[in-house]
């Protein structure tokens, strides 16, 4: 009986960085059962054949055929079945089975032209592979995979970069894997998803949104998967990511919400709030977590008991100087394994752009945790200090068993630098 009390007191006492409760329903990751999303609508019993044609149309009209005849869920049984863009609509939902794929065309012409949200702005470009947009009650599961066929797009990207070595992302034109916007109560589960053109899952400005036992993966070699991130979250709240696995060719978890000189202004931009990621597993990536490159405001941001095998950083703050950013209560706690950077934190240039203003307000990074972590480094405390365009402040380091090249720790850097239990070892 006493130890039942101690694990509901445990429960009723878990906080967000800035002390704040933890919701109920980040305790809730139960993969769902296919059986509870409705009347099944199998691909292949409407025409879709696993024969390398492109059948975007006959899919997308049993998507409009559920959603009319009350809702349900689009079946993709074993094989492997061509599309271009969908969308989904309310009361729709995807099931993937085992050995099932749904691979994407490898033509940009089968993703119309649409307005959409892209690195950090609203723009005409082009959709997701899947599209869903305004439902509330959204899932994706199964345990076949979504594989986005991008090795197109990359040697062509790569041959651009030779043509131009400042041509953008976008430049390149490229779909994206997944694209979630406006939607509540989202869960993506036990999907794999994989070799996108572009990045892999964006939501934008979504509430209650899990990611369970995923995989999110693309190459570093022969080609590199360019700009493939796993998750960017972009103007979000209450997002929930636990037991996944990410092996891709840029960040891992990424907090978008906007750029530009007057971008905390805009009414499209805005925070990422109430996000953990726990449980998780990293191969090779650029970054586990990471706030920017496109980004204003990120609060109560929590990453725990991960494991990761050749990240280049564990936690990078990308500070724009074109830019106006906050980054504030982000704790990470209990990480281990193999990493470049343990925290990097520079300033970001990538493809400045003041547009003409001049009075700039300085970024803040503050409440920054990172405690109870075991971890091999190159370098450690990789944090450059510059007073002129951003701040740093209210730092701990608490608990943390460091094996590192460069082991040096610059307590100047940041204001009111907290240490408590540090075992820094430098080989």
């Amino acid at each position: 009986m006493g130890n039942m009390g101690k694990v509901e007191d445990s429960k009723k006492t878990q906080l967000f960085p800035d002390g704040t409760p933890v919701g109920e329903w980040f305790s809730q990751a139960e993969m769902p059962d296919p059986d509870d999303l409705g009347r099944r609508f199998t691909i292949t019993e409407y025409g879709v054949k696993d024969d390398g044609e492109i059948y975007t149309e006959k899919i997308q009209a049993l998507i409009d055929k559920a959603h009319d005849e009350g809702g349900g869920v689009i079946v993709v049984p074993q094989g492997v079945y061509m599309t271009g863009a969908l969308f989904f609509k309310q009361g729709v939902h995807l099931y993937i089975c085992d050995g099932g794929v749904l691979k994407g065309s490898d033509d940009i012409t089968d993703y119309p032209v649409c307005l959409t949200r892209i690195e950090g702005e609203t723009c005409l470009y082009y959709p997701a592979l899947i599209n869903a947009d305004g439902i509330d009650g959204f899932t994706m599961l199964g345990g076949g995979t979504i594989d986005g066929n991008g090795m197109r797009s990359w040697r062509a990207f790569w041959q651009r970069r030779k043509w131009n070595e400042k041509c953008t992302n976008k430049d390149e034109q490229r779909p994206r894997l997944v694209y979630i916007s406006n939607c509540t109560n989202v869960t993506i589960a036990g999907l794999t998803m994989q070799n996108s053109h572009y990045w892999t899952t964006h939501i934008y400005r979504c509430r209650y949104v899990k990611y369970i036992n995923c995989r999110i993966l693309s190459p570093v070699q022969p080609v590199r998967a360019p700009s493939t991130d796993a998750i960017d979250i972009d103007v979000c709240t209450d997002v929930h990511i636990k037991d996944c696995y990410f092996a891709v060719n840029d960040d891992s978890v990424v907090l978008k919400g906007g750029k530009g000189p007057w971008a905390d202004e805009a009414p499209e931009n805005g925070s990422n709030e109430r996000v953990i990621i726990e449980d998780c597993t990293y191969g090779f990536c650029h970054s586990c977590l990471t706030c920017g490159s496109e980004s204003v405001h990120n609060r109560n941001i929590i990453m725990r008991r991960i494991k990761a095998d050749g990240p280049y950083n564990l936690l990078w703050i990308k500070l724009r100087p074109d830019t106006p950013q906050h980054y504030e209560y982000i704790n990470i706690e209990g990480a281990e394994g193999k990493i470049r950077n343990f925290i990097y934190i520079n300033r970001w240039t990538q493809f400045f752009d003041l547009q003409g203003r001049s009075d700039i307000p300085k970024s803040r990074v503050n409440n920054i945790t990172m405690k109870d972590c075991k971890c091999d480094c190159e370098t450690f405390f990789n944090v450059t200090a510059d007073e002129d365009r951003y701040e740093l402040s209210d730092f701990v380091f608490e608990n943390l068993d460091i094996t590192a090249k460069n082991g040096k720790l610059d307590l100047y850097a940041v204001g009111n630098m907290r240490i408590k239990d540090i075992t820094v070892k430098e080989i």
